[in-house]
């Protein structure tokens, strides 16, 4: 289909990453090498004795992974303003001598993109929502019972894979269910309609807040929504008087401590993500109703600490914390850091506050223990522990309800959606979810990964695919941080085509775009990168670009950092000329084109040698200007200006 200029402005896209054609590993040779050659697990790894008498723990951004993966760190990760050379903005040996690790290390694996595939090989992959279970049951129990902990969820959780999609989320909140989630808050849980994020609510045993998300008045007004709250027995509409949407914040007695959860959902979800899906509610960062918030619970719940639980992006929540009073924590989500050691903030009155962020992917579990003595904070304590999946056995209970829940079979009930797209494709139905997903595509001629500041050879594979299917000069897809990494010489499954391409508005399109007006796009996502506001930054990464090159300055202003631009062939950019341009996920209106899962998995059909093999000829890594001696950049495979 085609787009309108003036509709594509609001539409972002994916670049893609080249190099040589490396020598392949045997198939599954990453797989076969890493069962091998599996480090032990050193003995007090996953001991962590309660310092204190009430202990938090915090996951983040699954992104629907249930089941292990492997997941690159990035080597890309800039730091602007006041943001430079601070955590999370530092990689690889910065990061090791910045969090006091040690290369070479488990650690190392985890937190860092050093070495990654070679690495992969012997530590295996991480993760795994049986594996986290068995360690959060582990935590539990080495702080004296579940009645000393509490566990919280920072979002992100409902979206990004194939078996979240088609059950618009609910595989995630049973799997949550078990697991034992007591709070959490929301970003990409909003993609799904109103009515099914109600459904889900409900279904979820623990409490779902966000103080900056609000039903919009002319939605209070109407019959419709408070009837359609009222069937989900007020899972939203908390209070007609403020607008809250959800419970803004919960009191949970833990040991006999009263800790104050409050919560923050993604505050440009309206901006990043398609209101039709949330026509009834609106969000924000609402600092001041933060600062007002505190305050009140302070003066009249009298809790013996307050915590944020926040979706914002670490940087966000690092200048909420110094400028809300009041604070103690923030487990923060969002922009996938891992970040071992939380960052001490003092705020505005004084106090300090520690902000943390447990990555992605399932990846880690964070852990926070409180010491109270004679009603007071004392102290707290904070460590990040990865999860080395052949390192913690599964989680039996966890393990049948996930083998159990990939047999289900795809139909057109649990798939109804906005696009006809979902219903159509035939080879599908009757299938279950674990055949569809199990299904081999090509071999990897290299590490395909997708994290970093500009491009991964995933976001290639994406970009290659769109360009493929509407032969269109570039291609363009938003920079963001969900989607595993597969190693050079496995196999490409549909598993891993659906982890870049899981969302619920996965239709493609294609357009005729102006050379000025394609400039601009890009200067406007990087200024969402690299404004140094963090509260006017999206928490994203740039936008992907494959078919072009380009050179950009992140320091300087908005329409000043990107220049020359060109296309493969060596064709200038030029303002007045005309592009085709393809892409997907769109945030206004719903394209027409095939699904982004689609259009990918017949590509790398096609594309493959007879050998099996997906090779990537090009990457489209852009040139950095002014970069070289930041601390957020190491071993660019692109040029540095």
């Amino acid at each position: 289909m085609t787009v309108s200029r003036r509709n594509f402005t609001k539409m972002m896209g994916m670049a893609g990453v080249a190099g040589s054609v490396p020598v392949l590993l045997p198939i599954n040779a990453a797989s076969q090498s890493a069962k091998q050659n599996t480090k032990a697990k050193p003995e007090d790894f996953y001991n962590l004795p309660m310092k204190g008498n009430a202990r938090i723990i915090h996951i983040t951004d699954v992104h629907g992974q249930l089941n292990p993966v492997y997941f690159r760190e990035p080597n890309v990760n800039l730091g602007v303003g006041d943001a430079y050379g601070r955590a999370p903005h530092v990689v690889g040996k910065n990061l090791l001598n910045y969090m006091h690790l040690q290369a070479n290390s488990p650690e190392a694996y985890a937190y860092t993109y050093l070495n990654f595939e070679n690495v992969a090989r012997i530590y295996g992959k991480t993760g795994g929502f049986a594996h986290i279970k068995t360690l959060v049951n582990r935590l539990r129990q080495q702080a004296g019972g579940k009645e000393n902990t509490l566990t919280l969820d920072g979002g992100d959780l409902w979206q990004g894979t194939g078996t979240a999609l088609w059950t618009r989320g609910v595989d995630m909140v049973e799997a949550s269910n078990i697991m034992g989630v007591d709070v959490m808050v929301g970003h990409w849980e909003f993609t799904y309609k109103e009515e099914e994020v109600l459904a889900n609510v409900a279904l979820f045993k623990g409490d779902f807040i966000g103080q900056n998300v609000r039903v919009k008045e002319d939605a209070i007004m109407s019959d419709e929504y408070p009837a359609m709250v009222e069937k989900f027995n007020g899972s939203g509409l908390f209070d007609e008087d403020t607008g809250y949407a959800f419970r803004p914040y919960v009191i949970k007695e833990i040991n006999g401590a009263r800790i104050c959860v409050v919560g923050q959902a993604f505050p440009r979800t309206a901006n990043a993500n398609p209101q039709e899906f949330f026509p009834d509610w609106s969000f924000g960062i609402r600092e001041d109703e933060m600062i007002e918030l505190v305050n009140k619970i302070r003066a009249e719940e009298k809790p013996d600490a307050i915590v944020l639980l926040s979706h914002n992006g670490m940087d966000v929540d690092i200048k909420m914390a110094k400028n809300v009073p009041g604070l103690n924590a923030v487990f923060g989500g969002h922009t996938h850091d891992g970040m071992p050691e939380p960052v001490e903030v003092k705020n505005v009155s004084g106090g300090t506050c520690l902000v943390t962020n447990a990555g992605s992917n399932g990846k880690y579990v964070g852990v926070m223990d409180f010491d109270f003595q004679n009603g007071k904070l004392k102290s707290m304590h904070y460590k990040m522990l990865p999860i080395i999946t052949d390192w913690l056995p599964e989680d039996k209970e966890m393990a049948a309800y996930i083998k159990q829940m990939r047999q289900t079979k795809y139909s057109k009930k649990i798939i109804e959606s906005r696009s006809p797209k979902y219903i159509y494709n035939q080879s599908r139905l009757g299938k279950t979810y674990e055949a569809i997903l199990s299904e081999k595509l090509a071999i990897a001629d290299r590490l395909l990964y997708r994290r970093g500041n500009f491009m991964g050879t995933w976001d290639q594979v994406l970009c290659n695919a769109l360009r493929h299917e509407y032969k269109a000069d570039v291609a363009m897809s938003a920079g963001v941080r969900w989607g595993t990494t597969t190693l050079k010489g496995d196999w490409i499954t549909m598993e891993d085509v659906m982890t870049q391409c899981a969302i619920t508005y996965g239709e493609t399109y294609v357009a005729e775009m102006s050379g000025h007006d394609l400039l601009r796009i890009l200067e406007g996502v990087a200024d969402n990168l690299f404004d140094p506001d963090p509260y006017l930054q999206s928490g994203g990464d740039m936008v992907r670009v494959g078919g072009m090159d380009y050179t950009i300055d992140p320091s300087k202003p908005i329409y000043e950092r990107i220049t020359e631009a060109r296309l493969d062939n060596g064709h200038i950019i030029e303002a007045e000329t005309m592009y085709t341009i393809a892409g997907w996920a769109t945030v206004n209106r719903t394209p027409e084109g095939r699904l982004m899962w689609d259009v990918v998995h017949d590509y790398i059909l096609q594309a493959k040698s007879k050998d099996n093999i997906l090779r990537l000829s090009k990457i489209n890594h852009p040139k950095l200007l002014g970069v070289s001696k930041n601390p957020g950049i190491a071993d660019y495979p692109g040029k540095l200006g």
